[in-house]
């Protein structure tokens, strides 16, 4: 038996954080260049074995995290991370990746948020350049922080629209915070034409999916695959063709499911759901957006036709404009009709 090959897939790659998608390599060189000590779980025992399963492990995820984000100290170090991501994700067949970045989580280093977002939608539109990718950029507030400071970003995300910046989301701990608080900069963000892409039904059950559609207005949720848990909320959400960013590999990395088969991709799928796969922090899982798709290869027995759909669903979920949307659901038509070449 033969099959086609996932890495020449046109796809989309909509879950994808900013220092989460530092290649390994690169965090390793920019750490001994800059003088940061690395646990060896970022240097020799990579990629970490993670668990958010109780508050401790998020705490562990987090530094670790936040141990990645400290090697970017000047502008050639964001330019290399943009660039890099780009490149990684043209390899996986991606044409269009929407990156999400919480600026205020740099701003210290790079003279002010502002300052910072102007770096990154420039470095983006230098990988674009270069690579031929497509790099949007979604502005994220931090669920850990004041609400009042959900809103500052979201007055910043606005004043890009149309310059890069494609959509809102809210990301860190669902288990802290509250999430209807942040209504009022989910609303600046979409009266200004944003997306609103909070995360949601990951590590807290399918209510937050339910807080982020009803409160938050939410056209995509990161991650969102707890809502198989409430058969009415994903009924809603299949009526309503909200994506859902499932991202396989950081489930069972964060200990959201035991076992890879446990994820719900399939239970989605057959529930006529609009699924965008994606790799969300690559540094920590290993693992980046092909072998998601691989994954729902091997694990979860998505035939090519299948795998067509779910790329095709990524498309028709991004920010793309129709134009794009078109090419891509045109060659990812072509993809289908090459015969399958790869051995399984």
């Amino acid at each position: 038996m033969t099959q086609r090959d996932l890495r020449v897939l046109p796809k989309t790659h909509l879950h994808l954080h900013f220092s989460g998608s530092m290649r390994h390599l690169t965090l390793v060189e920019l750490a001994d260049k800059h003088g940061v000590r690395l646990p060896d779980a970022l240097r020799t025992d990579w990629p970490p074995e993670l668990s958010a399963a109780d508050e401790r492990g998020w705490f562990r995820f987090q530094r670790l995290y936040d141990i990645a984000r400290s090697v970017l100290r000047t502008e050639d170090d964001v330019r290399r991370l943009v660039r890099e991501a780009a490149e990684d994700d043209r390899a996986d067949g991606s044409r269009w990746l929407e990156i999400q970045v919480d600026p205020s989580g740099y701003a210290s280093r790079f003279h002010g948020i502002t300052e910072f977002t102007d770096l990154v939608l420039d470095a983006a539109r230098d990988a674009s350049a270069s690579t031929g990718i497509a790099v949007q950029v979604i502005i994220a507030a931090n669920r850990t922080r004041h609400p009042l400071d959900a809103r500052t970003l979201a007055r910043l995300a606005s004043q890009y629209v149309g310059r890069g910046v494609v959509g809102f989301g809210l990301s860190n701990d669902e288990r802290r915070g509250t999430t209807s608080e942040f209504e009022p900069a989910f609303r600046i963000a979409r009266h200004a034409g944003l997306l609103a892409a909070p995360h949601g039904g990951e590590l807290c059950g399918p209510a937050t999916v339910r807080t982020c559609l009803d409160e938050l207005g939410a056209g995509r949720i990161g991650h969102g695959v707890r809502s198989v848990e409430d058969p009415d909320l994903l009924k809603r959400v299949v009526d309503a063709q909200i994506a859902l960013e499932v991202c396989p590999a950081s489930n069972v990395s964060l200990g959201v499911y035991r076992r890879a088969e446990d994820v719900p991709l399939r239970k989605l799928y057959e529930a006529g759901a609009r699924i965008a796969l994606g790799a969300d922090d690559p540094l920590l899982f290993g693992s980046r957006l092909a072998e998601q798709y691989e994954t729902a290869r091997i694990v979860h027995g998505f035939t090519d036709p299948e795998l067509a759909d779910l790329a095709r669903s990524s498309v028709v979920a991004s920010t793309a404009p129709p134009e794009v949307q078109k090419t891509l659901l045109t060659e990812i038509d072509e993809w289908l009709g090459t015969p399958a070449t790869v051995p399984a």
